[in-house]
């Protein structure tokens, strides 16, 4: 059995969930619930490694990434009030108010990044389709490994950096246009696990997904970067994330790109 470098990054995460929920103060029927889904994926990701068809196991990492985003989110116990404030100090000192900061960007310009935050998730498979349709599938754990390093990296912090996102802290944002906002957010109210990520996974995620692509398929990367960069902005003009968590989720992507890309993984 080869294991390949993304299943090993996902195998370690899901051992690292099910060892550190014993270490938080959780309830113990959530501590039993995180510490049963993590073995459970554990061991299902060594059965396909084993006995999964390449076809198939090239796209199981998608299922590695959304059970590891929901299951971290069961961590969370309790705010850092005094973290909190130091992210929304950086806010107000990059910003002013960033409830208003956007107020006068126009609408299209407001919608679109809001459009672009709602199906950014689709950035994840749409980077790895493109490979695949075009010839470059034997690339699939070099992608994998970048995403689900810069997927994980963002969401394993939460266990010990437990913070409320923006717009659970604000007033509702001035902005031009209301009605992809709107929708928006009743999508991170009622999809997410409503607790912020540091640094953001939505960042980190998206900037990995282009990394990844941009050496075997240029422009197709480079029109994966402007997603990217625009579901950065959303993030902060929706106050979806803190302007920090950007700046970390961008620096953590790019990291993981230096380290993958050295390592000739």
């Amino acid at each position: 059995m080869c294991v390949r470098s993304s299943e090993w990054l996902a195998f370690l995460y899901f051992v690292y969930l099910a060892v550190v929920c014993w270490l938080r103060p959780l309830p113990a029927s959530r501590r039993l619930l995180v510490t049963g889904v993590s073995l459970a994926l554990a061991t299902a990701i060594r059965a396909v490694a084993a006995w999964v068809p390449a076809l198939v196991r090239d796209w199981t990492p998608l299922l590695y990434v959304a059970v590891g985003y929901y299951a971290t989110g069961w961590l969370f116990v309790d705010p850092s009030e005094a973290l909190e404030s130091w992210l929304r100090a950086w806010d107000r000192r990059l910003l002013g108010d960033p409830t208003r900061r956007f107020a006068r960007w126009p609408a299209w310009l407001v919608s679109y990044l809001d459009i672009v935050y709602m199906f950014c998730f689709l950035l994840l498979p749409g980077g790895f389709l493109a490979l695949a349709a075009t010839g470059h599938a034997d690339l699939a754990n070099h992608y994998w490994t970048m995403v689900l390093a810069a997927e994980f990296g963002a969401f394993a912090p939460l266990s010990v950096f437990q913070t409320r996102p923006p717009w659970m802290l604000e007033s509702t944002p001035i902005l031009a246009d209301t009605t992809a906002h709107r929708l928006a957010s009743y999508m991170v109210r009622h999809a997410t696990i409503r607790v912020n990520t540091f640094p953001s996974g939505h960042v980190a995620g998206s900037l990995a997904t282009a990394l990844a692509v941009i050496g075997a398929m240029p422009l197709t990367g480079a029109t994966l970067l402007v997603l990217a960069a625009s579901v950065s902005v959303a993030c902060i003009v929706g106050r979806y994330h803190y302007a920090v968590d950007v700046v970390t989720g961008a620096l953590l992507a790019g990291g993981v790109w230096a380290v993958v890309t050295t390592c000739g993984i």
